[in-house]
């Protein structure tokens, strides 16, 4: 680590209507690590980054960058300046292929034209650090959330910058794939670059952190080496107090009572869909949590929105609180009590023009009919 950070932040401020959402922050990125940013949901992370990297106008601070005070109107002025981000949302055009989204803003060109081949081959080449491979003609639309995010972040790591930031990364990612990120992460940190890293995740942090610093209520608690930084130590730092350490404590030491067998209340025997995925034998017992893991492409999805009535099955049976079903439609579903939380909440779980109001009433809306009005 050299003695200088490359990155840096002094008494940053940034209020919203009715909230300070970061307070005097003091921030330190040096080259050569990779540095871990946590806290709690509303803790100032995001809004951090944002101001970083120009989304955001900071009220009052200062941001240095290379000892430079540096003040970005837009993500574009701090990509130009040498900041790379990878944002939270997957914030890419699912119209176009997946190597238009690698190369768009920066496509490489031949005699004055966009030289397509050279795209899809250095597509491929990102993509293939992170050991994906897949057609980069085909259009992004076609890939389920996470291949989309390993696109996002092939995208990210495929050009020259100084910082890279990453903002919630893996979440759509299983273990494999976080796994294969961490090592390009950590070959980018020996070349030099300052990696800039936020997760909700206890057991990334520490696979992956140098130092970490944590937020809470828009304010810095403090920074911290990730070695002498114990996770319950952790813990209680973003809460804010100690309850939460005791919680952890019994709860690795106080095993569950076994429940007596139910019957379940959701059962697929042999339910699939041709071309779709192979057919799949599942129970889930009430007051039970569920878990489906996998690869990309191993049907997770799949699995969820057949049970959900998004994809209708051909094959095999299923019973809903012990009554057979066929489920023609998701407004099948709910009737039966089946609710579904997508895995691209953005694009399939809200309707973002209306208020968070309006989006909870719809649902309700929906169970009541229109002839009751809530």
């Amino acid at each position: 680590m050299t003695a200088s950070p490359i990155l840096e932040t002094i008494g940053l401020s940034k209020t919203f209507p009715g909230v300070k959402a970061l307070q005097k922050v003091d921030f330190r990125l040096f080259p050569g690590e990779i540095h871990t940013l946590m806290g709690q949901n509303g803790a100032g992370k995001s809004t951090l980054i944002n101001v970083l990297t120009g989304v955001h106008t900071h009220d009052a601070g200062e941001i240095r960058l290379g000892g430079t005070p540096v003040d970005f109107s837009t993500p574009l002025e701090a990509e130009a300046a040498g900041i790379r981000t990878l944002y939270q949302e997957v914030n890419l055009c699912s119209n176009l292929s997946v190597a238009e989204n690698v190369f768009a803003g920066r496509q490489p060109k031949r005699r004055g034209a966009i030289d397509w081949n050279a795209i899809r081959t250095r597509a491929e080449a990102a993509l293939a650090e992170l050991n994906v491979s897949l057609d980069v003609t085909r259009s992004l639309d076609t890939y389920p959330i996470a291949v989309q995010q390993m696109v996002a972040i092939a995208r990210a790591l495929s050009v020259d910058a100084r910082v890279l930031i990453l903002d919630e990364p893996t979440s759509s990612l299983d273990d494999s794939e976080v796994a294969r990120l961490f090592d390009v992460l950590r070959k980018l940190k020996q070349s030099g670059m300052a990696i800039l890293f936020v997760t909700h995740f206890l057991e990334q942090t520490y696979a992956i952190s140098d130092r970490i610093t944590v937020m809470r209520n828009g304010e810095r608690e403090g920074e911290y080496l990730a070695r002498k930084l114990p996770v319950e130590l952790l813990v209680s730092k973003m809460v804010g107090h100690d309850r939460m350490t005791e919680r952890m404590k019994h709860s690795a030491t106080d095993a569950p009572a076994e429940k007596a067998a139910a019957a379940p209340f959701v059962s697929m025997r042999e339910v699939g869909r041709r071309g779709l995925m192979n057919p799949v034998d599942i129970d889930v017992q009430p007051g039970q949590i569920l878990g489906l893991a996998g690869l990309l492409g191993s049907g997770r999805t799949e699995t969820a929105r057949l049970l959900f009535g998004a994809e209708r099955a051909d094959s095999g049976t299923m019973t809903i609180g012990s009554k057979p079903v066929k489920l023609r439609s998701p407004r099948d579903a709910v009737r039966r009590g089946v609710g579904y939380c997508p895995e691209d909440r953005k694009k399939e779980g809200i309707v973002a023009d209306l208020s968070i109001r309006e989006n909870i009433i719809l649902a309700l809306q929906a169970r009541r009919g229109w002839w009751r009005p809530i």
